[in-house]
């Protein structure tokens, strides 16, 4: 295709992204030609299902297009005349049906329905139901601009040479972009592909090669093995001039690592880890991996953090790639982390498939929960269960606002399928099932999950098949629990731990609890009332809102976990309705329910409950874990948010912090704390903005002064090291300040040779970054290092720059692509948004380029969403409420006026409006209370 294709292309996107969006047509649909579309609805009839396709692929690399020809094996189920399928921007130059029963071909008429991104192959004869035909189809089109369907990814050596890979990125809706295929998670099928590619290249799909075959003008033809029967969004293929390193797990799978030429020394590590993750699914699943190989990719340019196509995953750079002498410990928690996540879809996901996008938790909020599961037991060096809570926390923010919505949620068009890949899909979807699992026990709930996976195997599920699996788990079912020594633990699991006192019945109904959780959007809070023995429990929605009103109709079965001063022992409660009373064996001198936050809910205690709690961890802040503790923080800034808790109760919790010394409850009390000069520093309100940055210097000074200089220390101790500091030299602590300004002008001297300790590499950077020298020297070194993670870092300290022109600049580099990738610009743009002194220019930047953001990152996309809510959840004013809402006011449907994450950030900032009027002036008495008290204590 030439580049004039290329410019219809850009012509005709507005047309396609309609398609995203617009609701299914009463009447008759139109297809390109002019003549009538013989199909009406988004999602393909089910009068045909594929069984096999053949598919051949020749992308060029110089002309940046591709040519392919697909033959699909099709089992007919009613007979038709018509075979519905999905086809985007692909130009479809042949169409045949092949009858094998008579050995014959038909050629077929294609009609073309842009706005459902499907075609219609039209047969003269009718198909008959009960037989098997095949469809041959050959097309082209240029490889996509965007980070999805066949994409066109660079990169620039160390020469300044810059080398083009073809690489794929189907999930959830662009295989269609690639091939015409059905193009749906249910309509599974093998597959057998054959890439062609020039002498200096190689190519990979999901399975093994077989065969090279040498064609005519020096071109190859690499033919891989048939896949396994999968869903097409997990089709994968890259061209490229990659090498690899490889190694055999102990159940003999090959896993290799493959990477940009300069940087495979980079490729060890994560070897090393999937190595380690594919051998442990294998035997945690009791279920092999299916595929004799499993490649991992690091694609130069890539929109998420990585993806699971099955024995083909692929992954940003920065996800996969480490380097022990630059890389942190957050790199190495980080990396792992994320080849857990896709090594745990193999099965979860691609071995059993959800049914449909609505039931997308099934995959990623599994995936996400075996991230922790596997990589505790795995690495358990890397202290993973410091971070889980993090995830719900985040998950809450938003399942907060009246615009959130069910885990399980009923999708259509592409754009309202990408929305669902948000945190409530994975971090929510990811908490209930930590949550379920402390309720049946860990033993209970392995045995369910593999009954699940081996009896949905190469299948799709919904919901009900998961709370069916997890009913019962100790029937046999198929299952040698003797082997897996589940008989004994399944049957006495309950009474050991107590769990015999969630329920009453004998039967506990596992779907009637979690419909609950997945059915309806939000989250319960509960309020918990003591009067001697007697506990009252009370639930409602905890909903930041005006509008209470929605509230009410909301009841989950909430499972309780409770301690006291009496009882380290964890005790259970399932809480079925609005309101039920416990009894205590004794009167007790405090209560602290959700023990480690193990369940998705926050808690109120009437009366006396936070002074009780307030007064523990002021005298005694171990007696609780330092997950309760982080929790306590959270709850009691949540409650303020909807009116429960006054704001000094809040902040007179927070002053144990100074005694703080784990990495949970320090990192809650800043994401509690810092948010609230933030919002001042939208409103110019640089007195109390000043008072409040001083209090939470003062509150962690001796923290960040007892901090070493080195790499010392466990995971969890280098990554708060790394935390304290930079915030340390990012609000200029004057001995912080000093030091990493001596370390960067060592390394400055020694041209960026010098090696730094990895973990104060951000602090030093940043405080670097301060001068115009400075940030000019940090960029050329960004330019030059052939080290992901520390571009990563350097690009980080960059933003934190007060040089505001700067920081305008590295937002349009990272739209332009060739200084800064485009990948990164979501990350660049919220950052901005983040920094004093340059977040109007993010604001301004989002309205200016908002249309080529779309067309890049795709309508409905988490990088869309993080853009939208990232760059205005610090505003608290009138103006800026009615100045967000009436730029997006002004956008059509096509180009994101329906988009959730508008309706998010347009609640953030109500809610941020709310808590400004009532506390600003609690608040600033708090502070004056506060300063008065510590006179003497310097800042």
């Amino acid at each position: 295709m030439t580049r004039l294709a290329v410019l219809l292309n850009l012509i005709l996107l507005p047309v396609y992204l309609w398609a995203a969006v617009t609701p299914e047509p009463t009447s008759v649909p139109i297809s390109s030609s002019g003549e009538p579309f013989p199909w009406n609805k988004m999602r393909l009839p089910d009068t045909i299902s594929p069984l096999h396709y053949n598919l051949l692929i020749h992308p060029n690399l110089t002309s940046l297009d591709f040519t392919g020809s697909v033959q699909i094996q099709i089992e007919v189920l009613q007979d038709t005349k018509t075979i519905i399928l999905h086809s985007k921007d692909l130009h479809i130059s042949s169409a045949r049906l092949l009858d094998p029963n008579i050995a014959q071909q038909q050629a077929l008429k294609v009609l073309d329905y842009p706005y459902f991104q499907q075609i219609a192959l039209i047969s003269d004869k009718a198909l008959k139901s009960g037989r098997v035909y095949s469809v041959e189809l050959e097309f082209a089109a240029n490889l996509s601009e965007s980070f999805h369907g066949f994409y066109k990814s660079t990169y620039r050596t160390s020469k300044g040479d810059v080398r083009v890979v073809a690489s794929t990125q189907f999930e959830p809706t662009s295989a269609r972009a690639a091939f015409p295929c059905f193009d749906e998670p249910a309509f599974k099928a093998n597959f057998s592909v054959q890439i062609r590619r020039e002498a200096k290249h190689i190519a990979l799909s999901n399975m093994p090669k077989l065969r090279t075959l040498e064609l005519k003008n020096g071109l190859f033809e690499d033919q891989f093995d048939m896949s396994v029967k999968m869903s097409t969004y997990l089709v994968a293929y890259i061209v490229s001039d990659f090498l690899s390193i490889s190694k055999t797990s102990q159940h003999g799978v090959q896993i290799s690592v493959y990477a940009v030429p300069e940087k495979i020394d980079q490729a060890e590590f994560a070897l090393d880890a999937a190595v380690k993750l594919l051998d442990f699914y294998d035997d945690y699943f009791d279920i092999p991996y299916p595929l004799p190989k499993q490649d991992l990719a690091a694609i130069p340019d890539f929109q998420s953090g990585a993806m699971e196509n099955w024995g083909l995953t692929t992954y940003r750079e920065s996800s996969l790639l480490f380097d022990p002498h630059k890389s942190s410990a957050s790199d190495k928690l980080g990396i792992t982390m994320i080849i857990a996540h896709e090594l745990a879809h193999q099965w979860f996901g691609n071995l059993v498939t959800m049914q449909w996008w609505n039931d997308l938790w099934l995959n990623e909020g599994f995936a996400k929960f075996m991230e922790f599961v596997s990589v505790n037991i795995t690495n358990p060096e890397l202290q993973v269960e410091d971070y889980f809570l993090g995830k719900c926390f985040e998950a809450m923010e938003v399942d907060s606002l009246s615009s959130s919505h069910p885990v399980s949620t009923p999708v259509e068009n592409p754009a309202q399928i990408q929305e669902m890949f948000d945190d409530v899909s994975y971090d929510k979807g990811a908490c209930i099932l930590n949550m379920l699992r402390e309720f049946l026990t860990p033993e209970a709930f392995k045995l369910g999950i593999v009954k699940y996976l081996k009896r949905y195997s190469y299948q799709n599920t919904v919901n009900s098949h998961l709370w069916e699996s997890l009913t019962n788990v100790c029937d046999s079912d198929g299952l040698d629990e003797g082997r897996l020594r589940g008989d004994e633990s399944c049957r006495h699991s309950a009474s050991n731990t107590g769990a015999s006192k969630w329920h009453s019945e004998d039967e506990l109904d596992v779907k009637a609890v979690m419909e609950t959780w997945t059915l309806q959007e939000g989250f319960p809070l509960i309020t918990v009332a003591i009067k001697g023995r007697e506990v009252r429990l009370s639930q409602e929605r905890y909903l930041k809102s005006d509008d209470q009103s929605q509230t009410s109709s909301f009841l989950w079965q909430v499972p309780l976990t409770y301690i006291t001063s009496d009882s380290t022992t964890v005790h259970r409660f399932l809480l079925k309705t609005k309101t039920d009373v416990l009894y205590l064996p004794e009167e007790v001198d405090w209560i602290k329910f959700n023990v480690d936050m193990s369940g998705y809910y926050i808690v109120h205690y009437e009366g006396s409950g936070w002074d009780d709690l307030i007064t523990l961890l002021k005298h005694n802040h171990t007696a609780l874990s330092s997950n309760d503790r982080a929790s306590l923080i959270n709850n009691a800034f949540q409650l303020v948010s909807v009116g429960k808790l006054p704001l000094d109760k809040a902040l007179d919790l927070t002053l144990y912090l100074s005694k703080e010394t784990e990495i949970m409850p320090v990192t809650q009390g800043f994401s509690e704390l810092v948010p609230l000069y933030k919002l001042m520093e939208k409103r110019d309100m640089v007195e109390l903005e000043n008072q409040m940055k001083g209090y939470i210097l003062q509150l962690f000074q001796k923290l960040i002064e007892q901090q070493l200089w080195t790499d010392e220390g466990s995971v969890s101790e280098r990554m708060l090291r790394s935390y304290l500091l930079l915030f340390g030299c990012v609000r200029g602590h004057p001995p912080c300040v000093s030091n990493a300004t001596q370390l960067f002008n060592h390394w400055r001297d020694s041209d960026g040779n010098m090696s730094l300790p990895n973990d104060v590499t951000m602090a030093v950077f940043s405080v670097g970054a301060r001068t115009e020298d400075g940030w000019d020297f940090l960029f050329e070194k960004y330019k030059e290092s052939m080290y992901v993670s520390m571009k990563s870092r350097i690009k980080q300290a960059l933003i934190t720059s007060p040089l505001d022109q700067k920081l305008k600049w590295m937002m349009e580099q990272s739209l332009e692509g060739e200084l800064i990738k485009t990948q990164d610009l979501p990350y660049v743009v919220t950052s901005v948004s983040k920094n004093p002194k340059a977040y109007k220019h993010a604001w301004d930047f989002l309205q200016a380029n908002w249309d080529s953001l779309i067309k890049k990152f795709d309508l409905g996309s988490h990088s869309i969403a993080h853009m939208v809510v990232g760059v205005t959840n610090q505003y608290s004013t009138r103006e800026m409420l009615a100045e967000v809402r009436n730029f997006f006011s002004l956008l059509q449907p096509e180009t994101g006026a329906e988009l959730r994450c508008i309706q998010q950030a347009v609640e953030n900032i109500e809610e941020n409006i709310r808590w400004m009027d009532k506390n600003l002036p609690l608040l600033k008495a708090w502070l004056q209370r506060y300063y008065d008290q510590h006179k003497n204590t310097e800042l």
